[in-house]
Formats: C-alpha cells, structure tokens, sequence
C-alpha cells in the first residue's frame, strides 16, 4: 500500500492558516480544496473560512456544498454572479490577516480566475500560507511540460504569486472509472515532467482506490472524498472538478 497523508501532517506546526488552491480548469482543485476545509473543522481549534472565488464556470463549483460544510461549522464566502461576470468577495483581506482562524481560497480556473486573488499577493507571499497548485496528467493542458509551463506562468503572472511559494499538488484521475493502474501511471508521468524542476508535494487520489496502490508511488498520498456529486452523473460520482 502507498505511504499516506492526512491534512493534518501537512500543516507547519502552529504556522499555516491560510490554504489557497490554483491551477487549470477541471484540474480538481474545488474537491481537494472542499476536503481541506472539512478536515480543518474535523480538527477543530480554529474557526474555518471557506471561499469560492470560482468567476469561470457555472457547475462544479464549491458553494454547492455550502450546506453540508456549514453543517460542520465552516462560514462559505462567495457572491452570486451572472453568466461570468466578475465579482468581488468581501472579507478576503482581513482573514488572511486573522491567524486566529483558517482560511481556504478555493481559486477559479487557470489565469483568468486567478486574478480575483493578485490584490492579496503581499498577504499570500509570506510564512503561514500554504499555495497549492493542482496538476492532473490527464488534462489536456497538463499533458505535457510546455503546457504545464504555459498554464503556470499565466496563472502567476497575474495571481501575483511567487513560484518559491508554489507546491505542486497531483490529481492523476480520470473520472469515475480511475483504477490504480491509472493513479500510478499519471503520478509517473506528473513526476517525470515537473521532479528536475519542483517536487510534488503528494496526490490526491479517491479514498476507495488507496488500498490497491502500489507501493513504489514517488509521493505520498492524500485520500479525499468527492463530494460534487450530481443526479445525471452515473453513479452520483463526479469527475474531480
């Protein structure tokens, strides 16, 4: 069985209280973000903040869970939009600043969500903020280093955020039907593109698939849940969005 990690072994001792979530559209970043959150409450000592600032598509979006993460004691931030227009959340600023709390940035899509957090790079780019950039092999924009390259540089150009502050996160999934063949074959290929130039933190893989990992994975793993589930989706699983 692959080495595994929990939410609460990648939090800095007494330091990281604030998460934020980057990376490609459909890459996975609102599930792993919506575990982080629950996890943080489940661990309890801090009062969590959950914003979805998602501005780049209308499903799979985090707020959906706002029920069921209210239920557990998280306070969701986000404000209604139309079509795609731009909004602004309110209260970003001052519970970044609140180390009496946790805060997790749930990020829109590649660049173009990525601007709604460049006002906030002096606050992101310090100790105490944990970046994470979610990478899905699968993807077709993640398929290659070039693109991977292309996507992180556009998000960084306008999320402000330094690329010393970055850690990669790996979402090798394909759907509902991932097997761990399919895991094991995406970290390979994840840590083979981007190892020489930045490890990956650890992968995210669907709790159900831990158990039959291989051994040898390059990373540890982190077993999340997925909670965007919907009715016309065989199965009420969703692909990780």
């Amino acid at each position: 069985m692959a080495v595994q990690t929990s939410v609460s072994e990648l939090l800095a001792p007494g330091s990281n209280t604030n998460f934020v979530f980057l990376g490609e559209a459909g890459g996975g970043k609102s599930e792993i973000a919506l575990n982080f959150a629950r996890a943080l409450a489940q661990l309890g000592g801090k009062p969590v903040h959950f914003f979805d600032l998602d501005m780049t598509k209308p499903l799979f979006r985090s707020r959906d869970q706002r029920e069921a993460l209210e239920e557990l004691g998280v306070e969701v931030h986000y404000e209604e939009q139309f079509m795609d227009a731009p909004t602004l959340t309110g209260g970003v600023r001052r519970l970044l600043n609140d180390q009496n709390c946790y805060t997790v940035l749930d990020v829109g899509g590649d660049y173009i969500g990525a601007r709604s957090i460049g006002g906030y790079a002096p606050l992101l780019n310090r100790d105490g903020t944990s970046i994470y950039y979610v990478i899905n092999p699968f993807r077709p924009w993640s398929a290659t280093l070039e693109h991977i390259d292309k996507v992180l540089g556009e998000t960084l150009g306008v999320s402000h955020v330094e690329l010393a502050r970055l850690r990669l996160i790996g979402n090798p999934n394909l759907g509902p039907d991932t097997t761990p063949a399919d895991v094991a074959e995406g970290a390979r290929q994840l840590v083979d593109m981007v190892g020489p130039y930045k490890p990956v933190d650890f992968l995210c893989v669907q709790d159900r698939l831990c158990q039959a990992l291989p051994e040898e994975l390059p990373c540890p793993v982190l077993p999340i849940k997925l909670y965007l589930t919907y009715p016309w989706i065989s199965g009420q699983e969703a692909i990780n969005q």
